[in-house]
């Protein structure tokens, strides 16, 4: 037993709901069973030092440092080349609208790819990282040869390829909320640790890809185009080897009657009452239990499809309005979310303080902050650099933010045999959003911006009624 693990402030008794509760920061298991035998001399101490540790398990740091790296990554693999995706796709003899589709459509096999992936994997990950890592590796290749070959739909067989390395995203979710490893007090703090990468991954991307766009032109296979996807197939190189030394996949049952009978017993109850997926169950869950799961599947679109649209615009709004080349608009995203980098971070500090629905609420409401005040600005053609940045930043926090609960408050509500089914829920979600949000930030220019904001208002409206409406059924453990 880990008897020295911390127990955080939210941590709530509820073997004993009329003891007066102090705060927990301070205290570790082991002090808090000898603080409850001297109030009440018996109590049965390996079984609710079992019910504490079950909620605040981990897997180990390698494993995690392999899943919330590699999400890292996977995030900054699909924004690298937003910064010169538009240009690239020009010189090719594409368009504007068809850089967005580049940008979006590795979602769309990503999700035709899981409905097949996910009958196969057998509630483990190390096959699925496995095969996304060399999807990864390979579709950045094609990506980079399409100058080359001087072939627009290379460019778009790549990321199709790359698009199948992109299922790790679910993976990387379930992985992060599956009930045999991780504790239902420790799911929003992995959630926000997602968040970060996927930060670092819109924000550090384009800027490296605008930085690599400096490179120029001289060679037809390393230039300022190409570049992004030979450095992104050498890192997925190097990252595959780095996983298959560290990671460590779930135990199988099979697995697991090898242990000695003792832990055996212990591991085989949680084993059979934390199956990632089983068939029967839907009748289980009742009319308001289907209300949060579509309300945290739209919130999960919805930010996605704010962010990717975004990113899609930026390069082209800016090069319009601004006069930004892919460098200056790279720059642009990336600092807006240096600037929000911080206060995730803080996230992951307090994350355990505060119910999911409230980061929902928050994250929410600042997101269409940044909305409205670029309405206002288009309205009265005040669009500056700084101006404009504000509303990047809000925006670029916010939708973050509220991203960090949808798929951790639904596996804390509902029963364990349901995580691979919100995981995939969830991220279909995600993807539905990214796929919608970049042909969108593509066209956001020609369909005129005013409009293209309008569009987002009008889809953060409906989450607002969906979430006032079921206010009270959001309500989950914190953690």
């Amino acid at each position: 037993m880990a008897t020295s693990t911390v127990i955080k402030s939210t941590v709530a008794d509820y073997a004993h709901p009329g003891v007066r509760r102090e705060p927990f920061s301070h205290l570790t298991i082991a002090s808090i069973f000898s603080s409850r035998q001297g109030h009440s001399g018996h109590i049965e101490n390996a079984e609710e030092e079992h019910f504490i540790e079950s909620e605040l398990r981990l897997p180990s740091y390698k494993s995690l440092f392999v899943a919330i790296g590699g999400n890292a990554l996977f995030q900054f693999s699909f924004f690298i080349i937003v910064s010169s995706a538009s240009a690239y796709a020009e010189h090719l003899g594409g368009s504007a609208v068809f850089s967005g589709l580049i940008i979006g459509i590795p979602t769309v096999f990503s999700g035709i790819t899981l409905i097949f992936m996910t009958r196969l994997d057998k509630g483990r990950y190390k096959r699925p990282f496995q095969f996304a890592y060399a999807a990864m590796l390979f579709g950045n290749i094609l990506h980079a040869m399409a100058y080359y070959f001087n072939w627009l739909y290379l460019i778009l067989l790549g990321r199709i390829v790359t698009g199948f390395g992109f299922t790790s995203f679910m993976y990387i979710k379930r992985y992060c909320s599956d009930p045999r490893i991780v504790g239902v007090r420790q799911r929003t703090t992995l959630a926000s640790w997602l968040v970060i990468g996927q930060c670092f991954g819109f924000s550090t991307g384009p800027f490296l890809g605008g930085l690599l766009y400096k490179v120029g032109f001289s060679n037809s296979i390393f230039n300022g185009f190409t570049s992004p996807g030979w450095v992104m197939a050498a890192a997925w190189a190097v990252f595959w080897v780095i996983s298959n030394v560290l990671f460590e996949d779930v135990q199988t049952q099979q697995e697991a009657i090898q242990l000695e009978p003792r832990v055996q017993s212990t591991l085989e109850s949680d084993l059979a009452e934390s199956t990632i997926d089983t068939p029967g169950g839907v009748q289980s869950l009742s009319a308001r239990q289907w209300g949060v799961i579509i309300c945290m599947c739209y919130y999960a679109m919805t930010c996605f499809l704010i962010l990717a649209s975004w990113e899609s615009n930026v390069p082209v709004f800016t090069a319009s309005a601004l006069g930004y080349s892919p460098f200056r608009a790279g720059n642009f995203i990336a600092l807006g979310g240096l600037a929000s980098f911080p206060f995730l971070l803080l996230n992951v500090r307090y994350a355990r303080r505060f119910q999911d629905r409230t980061t929902l609420a928050t994250g929410s409401s600042l997101g269409l902050a940044g909305l409205l005040l670029t309405l206002v600005l288009l309205r009265t053609d005040s669009i500056t650099f700084g101006s404009f940045y504000v509303c990047w930043v809000l925006v670029a926090l916010g939708f973050n933010l509220a991203s960090t609960c949808t798929l951790s408050l639904l596996s804390k509500q509902l029963p364990d045999n349901w995580n691979g089914r919100v995981s995939l829920a969830i991220q279909y979600s995600n993807y539905l959003g990214r796929v919608t949000g970049a042909i969108l930030g593509g066209a956001g220019v020609k369909m005129g911006m005013m409009n293209y904001i309008g569009v987002q208002i009008a889809v953060v409206g409906v989450g607002g009624i969906m979430y006032l409406t079921l206010w009270r059924e959001l309500k989950a453990k914190t953690g």
